[in-house]
């Protein structure tokens, strides 16, 4: 039982570990910009989340719903010995569901964007299965399609936007606005965080949180993703069927990340799908989140929550004349030394391995 905890705690101490290194780092970084305000900088980081009182706590929730969910997509596909690296692809595919539902089928009333989010959810599946199928039939490695359909996806989302009249704001090189029955419904948010952006879409992400942890842990299908994320051969060994199983997940991780590009696009905060040839920088965020959160849905919601209350705190940087990049320097810091984790996590637990077999050897002498 005891070797038991210890073996649980490695891995929030490992998650911890690199907080801190990259926390440092970015002190660091602070000392040698600006020595003299290096200090109150580093504590603005710490604390400027709450500079406006719960507006912005409101904005750290915010500013977490899409790479919450983007982050447990990556880790779902993990859990089930996948890499989702096309969540930024699944993203702005998601995204463009939900925005073309959202320009263009004005006339469903108030289930317009509950319509467009489920939209998204379906686009973005739709560009998972894609390298699921590659993977589970002809052995596609799904890190090479996956950054495939990620350019696909953006390349052919500009192209659409752009050659639809309805779609494209040509004055601004950006879709236009959705309706505002498309955009999601405070939810009593705006009355819990007066003044911020966040809406009823950070309990969708809550919610989708709490579905996947019960089907990865409760359910006989989650153990089938999960045995043949383990041992594929195993697994179809057992009679369970992994082709299945493998196209199911990358579907279900593609799902999600399009979620999160709907809930961000229909949050009514003016954010449009630009013309530029830039991948989602949510999607890429998603596997540091996944990292972080050692790919544990309850770990991935808090490691959202803190990476976007960083970036909350970092606006403020620029009051002592530093620039708010210095965040994104903390936030690969982190990143980086997430994948550390993963070896601090392994080492930790074959050192308590190695002590219980001494223990029960020492024991067997004694006898």
């Amino acid at each position: 039982m005891k070797n038991r905890r210890i073996r649980n705690l490695t891995g929030p101490a490992s998650s911890v570990f690199a907080i801190v290194i990259g926390l440092l780092f970015g002190f660091i970084v602070l000392l040698l910009c600006n020595p003299a305000q290096a200090v109150p900088g580093f504590f603005t980081i710490l604390t400027g989340a709450f500079t406006h009182g719960l507006k912005g706590v409101g904005q750290v929730f915010y500013y977490a719903t899409p790479i919450i969910l983007t982050g447990l997509s990556v880790g779902f596909a993990f859990k089930t010995g996948l890499f989702n690296i096309g969540t930024p692809g699944q993203f702005i595919m998601g995204a463009f569901g939900a925005v073309y539902v959202g320009i263009v089928f004005t006339s469903l009333g108030p289930v317009h964007w509950i319509v467009a989010v489920l939209v998204s959810a379906l686009f973005g599946a739709a560009w998972g299965v894609v390298p699921g199928l590659l993977k589970a039939f002809f052995n596609v490695n799904e890190v090479i399609s996956s950054i495939m359909m990620n350019y696909i996806g953006m390349y052919a989302v500009n192209w659409t936007v752009k050659a639809n009249k309805v779609l494209f704001n040509s004055m601004r090189n950006e879709s236009k606005n959705v309706a505002s029955s498309a955009q999601i419904p405070k939810l009593g948010m705006d009355k819990l965080f007066p003044g911020s952006s966040v809406n009823g879409g950070i309990l969708i992400a809550i919610l989708v949180i709490i579905i996947i942890y019960i089907v990865l842990n409760k359910t006989a299908f989650g153990y089938e993703l999960r045995a043949v994320g383990f041992n594929r051969d195993a697994s179809r060994y057992a009679g369970i069927d992994e082709k299945k199983s493998i196209v199911f997940s990358m579907m279900i991780a593609g799902m999600i990340s399009g979620l999160a590009g709907g809930l961000l696009y229909l949050a009514g905060t003016g954010k449009h799908i630009e013309i530029v040839d830039v991948l989602a920088s949510e999607g890429f965020t998603g596997i540091s989140v996944a990292l972080l959160g050692l790919s544990h849905p309850i770990g991935v919601l808090f490691a959202g929550i803190f990476i976007a209350y960083l970036t909350a705190g970092g606006f403020y940087l620029q009051l002592y004349e530093f620039s708010t990049e210095i965040i994104d320097i903390i936030v690969a810091v982190i990143i980086y030394f997430s994948a550390f984790a993963l070896i601090v996590k392994s080492f930790m637990a074959k050192v308590t391995k190695n002590r219980q077999a001494k223990r029960e050897e020492k024991g067997g002498k004694g006898e």
